[in-house]
């Protein structure tokens, strides 16, 4: 296979869950191949160079093998090479902890904490 279109392509790679999350993503213009927007039907070929965009993270891949069946994990990872990636992992701002905001693994006071609570209160 030489030539494939892009949305296919990016779902057989497992870079999205389904071909209509990866079109989605193409038309918002989240995926630009070689420096410039695509179509979701704009054909891919070996060496193009992929800039991805997620929620999680920024992922800049070169296509070494051009597929339409998406398979496992490992047979995803052989289909580009990873040129660059940036994770998108913020930390809280001052305004979240105006609306509630707590760090991750911290939950509800428990009921020995709520006892503690309500005697200093006392």
């Amino acid at each position: 296979m030489d030539k494939l279109r892009v949305d296919k392509w990016l779902w057989a790679a497992r870079f999205f869950k389904t071909r209509g999350v990866a079109l989605e993503a193409i038309k918002g213009g989240k995926v630009s191949l070689n420096g410039s927007k695509p179509k979701p039907s704009k054909t891919l070929m070996v060496g193009d160079v992929l800039h991805i965009t997620q929620v999680h993270r920024q992922v800049e891949v070169t296509v070494l093998v051009v597929f339409d069946k998406r398979g496992s994990a490992e047979q995803a990872e052989r289909l580009y090479q990873l040129d660059s990636e940036l994770l998108n992992q913020r930390k809280p701002t001052a305004d979240m902890a105006l609306v509630g905001y707590r760090e991750k693994g911290t939950g509800r006071p428990t009921k020995r904490d709520r006892r503690k609570i309500e005697n200093f209160c006392s």
